[in-house]
């Protein structure tokens, strides 16, 4: 398989792309995605053949995962298995990219936690600033060069990092809320629409909206709009959007032209680049320039 190319979307056969292979070694696929939007409406659902991981990096679509619909985002991970139904809609005009992890079953099958990823149906969640920066981290040594040996020992201790996130480890972010309304479906189906349509905004908008310009996109008040979507992802507002903002300045910082960070700041929407490195370094743990030099090819 060569290592870039232009054609189908690995993830849905009918999707354009771009794409690029970063290793495959035993048993195991890693490669990234850019789509080209050429239209919006949804793919024919397909069932998987094997066993993947999708971790979004940049952009938002809508994917159903077994006849349930929701939003994916930069913030996104979606695993799925053999026999598995996914379809795509790219309905907000922007395109999205993302890496992806193919895994034979027989690789799954001699881990010692394979039980926990056999006997799991389709998962679409979030993950957290930790994993994310641990999934752009692989992808910059995947990028430089690594031997098949270091690879495959790289992406299996990925994989045990993915099973200790904790949505994946039981957790249920929306549970509480599924239980305070589990007598009335109605409600609960609408506040997963008002979550899902609040992601939406988010993730299309240039940073600048403020929290009464969301709430008035999604025809609700700031309140209400916040304690909904809190509940639903257990998650703040604010914390969502930095994490999609910090997403997107990792996006940045790991490109070649070194853009100043001060730069940076004004097109994300931070205060100044204090700002900035005030929040990457909150949820990941580093300074932008040390996370420069570890994500530049």
């Amino acid at each position: 398989m060569p290592a870039e190319g232009t054609g189908s979307d690995p993830r849905r056969k009918t999707t354009p792309a771009r794409w690029r292979v970063l290793g495959h070694p035993d048993g195991m696929l890693i490669y990234q995605v850019q789509c080209i939007v050429e239209h919006h409406g949804w793919t024919e659902p397909a069932a998987e053949d094997r066993h993947k991981i999708i971790l979004g990096r940049s952009g938002a679509y809508q994917r159903r995962l077994n006849g349930r619909t929701g939003v994916s985002d930069a913030t996104s991970v979606l695993i799925t298995r053999p026999g598995d139904e996914v379809a795509v809609a790219h309905p907000y005009g922007c395109g999205d990219s993302y890496t992806c992890l193919e895994i034979d079953q027989a690789v799954l099958t001699d881990r010692p936690d394979a039980a926990r990823w056999l006997g799991r149906a389709g998962w679409a969640g979030t993950s957290d600033a930790p994993l994310d920066l641990a999934h752009r981290l692989l992808v910059a040594e995947c990028r430089r060069g690594l031997d098949r040996f270091e690879m495959a020992e790289r992406l299996h201790r990925f994989l045990g990092r993915l099973l200790q996130h904790s949505p994946l480890a039981g957790e249920d972010a929306g549970g509480d809320i599924e239980r305070a309304v589990r007598r009335r479906p109605a409600t609960l189906a609408a506040h997963r629409r008002l979550a899902d349509r609040a992601r939406e905004v988010l993730a299309t908008s240039d940073f600048t909206l403020g929290l009464e310009e969301v709430a008035r996109e999604v025809g609700t008040s700031p309140h209400h709009l916040s304690r909904v979507f809190q509940r639903m992802t257990g998650s703040s507002l604010t914390a969502y959007r930095n994490r999609l903002r910090v997403r997107a300045v990792l996006d940045s910082l790991a490109e070649p032209d070194g853009r100043p960070l001060g730069a940076l700041a004004s097109e994300y929407g931070f205060a100044d680049q204090a700002h900035l490195t005030r929040v990457v370094r909150n949820q990941v743990g580093h300074p932008p320039a040390r996370l420069r030099r570890l994500l530049a090819d």
